[in-house]
């Protein structure tokens, strides 16, 4: 109402038109024009929507990724909407952006990208999280099933006698003929449609529009009725070969029964004659375990924890974290942002946060999902690990480890020294060691020894045959050693010395 216009775009041609339609009805009777730009839009309507837009006769414009085109220019942007946020890639979004440079964004997901879940658990976006079902809501009643021509034709059987209609989806437009022939020989009591991306726009919107208005009892299509479709006589979803899709496809797709007061039903489907995948399988026990009202952010941080975060600046959208774990990363995150920050609100003066050294010997430091299988469990350990920093700590928690877990996997073990390691890392100012089997090299913060440069000096004239110091400030330790244990253990007997030389004789503060 101030003056400038909306873009809200979806992923879908199907979603785009019924985004469109609801809004024309919400909108009826204000002074607010809408248009949509889609594929399904005529060209002449297009083009006169985008030269609209231009001139600001329009305030809202509902479409698919065209809004995105170069030929589509706006007056006055302010709000731009984005719905299943997780169907674009970052360049889509970075397009977004672009668009103008003060554009208010909102986006809108049951179940984010791993990336986006990591911009707004460290603080780079705003998050708001929508828990309450509408009133009388039920949860949608999951089933895993190998397929069984039995099972699935009383389940549709079941929903067509109560009234309702149903979804049954294939992952791939060639599983169709074989789904439609079942269909057409089994359960005959069923009139059924075809719909998938490959039909001509106008022949797809007549299939929508005829199961919408209940002409049929049965869709089978491919993914494309996974974006926010809103059909509320629709209760019960069969998904052929299961294993196939992504975790939140999984979920995105069981959204779509149970949008009304009846109880829905979900049957996703395996193949009965071969193994799935890992995991497939563990996708789809979270997905059964998760079927609570609203569960759509614990499953997006079990895809976070399953596939990594992706990389905040480039383009993958999942990755990366589950190199060094959820909560170390985090931290990392959470230092750099922090950083920033304080950057910004000190006028660029140097914050002397708690850094964090690092340290590269090659050796494997996790707990391990089959030692502790509890997701939560794992990240709270570490997490207590990374506050671990007296000896007296680390003994107390590995000692509660064997006690809850059974005797430390070697990887654990190797976790338990390295936060040990690290410990001595800041007694001795070491930002950085890199441990390779011919040798050691050890950099120091801003280049400075904490203890005394003499005694550090005295000290690898001494050890002159393993020990040397370079012109670079760097300090090399010669040595053998070909396993990534014995790599570790001597990193922890280097900086035990370096700690050691550092507690002798700290040097008085000097005046400013």
């Amino acid at each position: 109402m101030s003056g400038q216009q909306v873009a809200i775009v979806a992923p879908t041609t199907l979603l785009a038109r019924q985004h469109y339609k609801t809004f024309t009805e919400r909108f009826e009777g204000w002074p607010v024009r809408i248009r949509r730009l889609s594929r399904m839009v005529p060209a002449r309507e297009a083009a006169e929507s985008r030269e609209a837009l231009k001139n600001g006769e329009v305030e809202i414009v509902v479409g698919t990724h065209a809004v995105l085109s170069k030929q589509v220019g706006f007056r006055n942007l302010g709000l731009v909407i984005v719905d299943e946020e997780q169907h674009f890639g970052v360049k889509h979004k970075e397009k977004l952006k672009e668009l103008r440079a003060d554009v208010h964004m909102l986006t809108l997901t049951a179940t984010p990208i791993p990336r986006t879940l990591q911009m707004s658990l460290s603080g780079i976006r705003e998050m708001s999280i929508i828990a309450t079902p509408p009133v009388d809501r039920l949860a949608v009643r999951t089933y895993i099933t190998p397929w069984d021509p039995v099972v699935v034709r009383e389940a549709l059987l079941r929903e067509k006698y109560r009234g309702g209609q149903v979804y049954y989806v294939a992952p791939r437009i060639s599983d169709l003929p074989e789904l439609e022939r079942y269909l057409r020989e089994q359960v005959p009591e069923v009139k059924f449609v075809v719909g998938h991306g490959q039909m001509a726009p106008t022949q797809l919107e007549a299939v929508m529009s005829a199961f919408y208005d209940g002409q049929y009892d049965l869709l089978l299509s491919t993914t494309i009725v996974e974006s926010g479709l809103d059909i509320p006589t629709a209760n019960t979803m069969v998904i052929h070969r299961a294993d196939m899709f992504g975790l939140s496809q999984l979920y995105q797709l069981r959204g779509r029964v149970g949008r009304a007061k009846s109880r829905a039903y979900a049957y996703l489907t395996t193949p009965a004659e071969k193994q799935i995948t890992l995991s497939a399988e563990k996708r789809l026990k979270v997905l059964q375990s998760l079927d609570s009202l609203g569960a759509g952010f614990q499953l997006a941080s079990h895809d976070l924890d399953i596939r990594g975060g992706g990389n905040l600046l480039g383009e993958e959208q999942s990755g990366h974290i589950k190199e060094i774990g959820v909560e170390l990363y985090q931290q990392m995150l959470e230092d750099a942002v922090n950083e920033l920050k304080t950057h910004v609100g000190a006028e660029g003066l140097e914050h002397d946060r708690g850094w964090s050294p690092q340290i590269n010997t090659g050796a494997a430091v996790l707990i391990p999902e089959a030692y502790v299988p509890d997701l939560n469990v794992r990240l709270s350990l570490y997490r207590r690990l990374s506050d671990a920093e007296r000896a007296q700590d680390r003994e107390a928690l590995a000692a509660e480890l064997i006690d809850r877990f059974g005797p430390l996997p070697p990887e654990a073990g190797q976790l338990l020294k390295v936060v040990a390691i690290k410990g001595l890392c800041r007694e001795a100012n070491v930002s950085k060691i890199d441990v390779g089997p011919k040798g050691a090299v050890v950099s120091f913060r801003n280049d400075q020894f904490k203890g005394d440069p003499m005694a550090l000096i005295q000290f690898v004239q001494k050890n002159q045959v393993s020990w040397r110091l370079r012109p670079d400030h760097r300090v090399v330790v010669k040595g053998e050693w070909e396993t990534p244990e014995q790599r570790l253990n001597a990193a922890e007997r280097v900086l035990t010395e370096l700690a050691r030389l550092a507690a002798q004789a700290q040097p008085a503060p000097q005046e400013q």
